[in-house]
This record gives C-alpha cells, sequence and structure tokens, in this order.
C-alpha cells in the first residue's frame, strides 16, 4: 500500500513539474514575441532554444530514447548558456546607453545604472531557470525507469 502511494506521489511531481516546464516555456516565448524581441539575430536565440526545447519535449512525450534525452540535455544547456549571454547583452547595452547619459560618471555608478536600466538585465536568467526545471524532469524520468 505504501508503495503505491510513493508512486502516486512521483507521478504528480512528475506531472507538476512538466506543466512548470510547459507554462514557462510558453510564457516565455509569447512574452518574448510581445516584446518583439526578434528584431535582431541576436534576439533570436532564446526564441530558438526555447522553440527547440518545446519540439525536443514534445518528443520525448512519444518517444522515449537515449538519443532523445541526450538531444534534450543538450538543448537545456544552450538555453542556460543563451540566458547567461543575455544577461551579459542587456547589461552591456544598458552600460553603454547610461555612459552615453552621464559620460562623466565613474564605473560603479555606471554599473549600478545599467543593473536597472532599460532592458531589464537579469530577466535572461529565466531561461536558465528553465534549464534547472527541464533537467529536473530528466532526472524524474530517470528514475522512473530504473524502478521499471
Amino acid at each position: 500500500m505504501q508503495s503505491k502511494k510513493v508512486t502516486s506521489e512521483k507521478v504528480r511531481v512528475k506531472q507538476v513539474i512538466v506543466l512548470a516546464l510547459l507554462f514557462m516555456m510558453i510564457g516565455t516565448l509569447l512574452e518574448l514575441y510581445l516584446l518583439d524581441h526578434y528584431e535582431d539575430t541576436w534576439q533570436l536565440i532564446p526564441i530558438l532554444c526555447i522553440g527547440a526545447a518545446l519540439v525536443n519535449l514534445f518528443i520525448l512525450f512519444f518517444r522515449r530514447s537515449q538519443v532523445v534525452i541526450t538531444l534534450f540535455k543538450l538543448v537545456l544547456v544552450l538555453t542556460s548558456f543563451s540566458g547567461i549571454y543575455g544577461v551579459v547583452l542587456h547589461l552591456q547595452a544598458n552600460y553603454e546607453f547610461e555612459q552615453d547619459m552621464k559620460p562623466t560618471a565613474n564605473f560603479w555608478e555606471l554599473f549600478s545604472e545599467s543593473l536597472s536600466g532599460a532592458l531589464p538585465t537579469l530577466a535572461p536568467m529565466s531561461l536558465l531557470v528553465l534549464a534547472f526545471i527541464g533537467y529536473s524532469y530528466l532526472i524524474l524520468i530517470k528514475q522512473h525507469n530504473e524502478k521499471i
């Protein structure tokens, strides 16, 4: 009896993680689209990474092979790196804007103003969170496969 309860709880946890991952992917894609985050080639990186992860997740639902799991891991790594790179790009653009606005300001003033600039500096880190949620799902899949 206890084994069935633990199994059903693991299934629920897996369902919650998948729903969180789907909502985060779809929500982030929608937000990027509504913000016109496709005007530049660099702006397409998060859209392509999330799109690839979403397609790969759907393939993972229907065909759970080692190749698909490895590909999903690769896409999640690329997504997390794109999030980190997005922070760098946002910070750089904000810094350059602040430098134009306040040419006599020192580095720390410009840096602190850049963190809260026009572009949301830490927003791309949501891609890192998305990758962590995706990897959590892979861990649960692996645990489920080991029990069978």
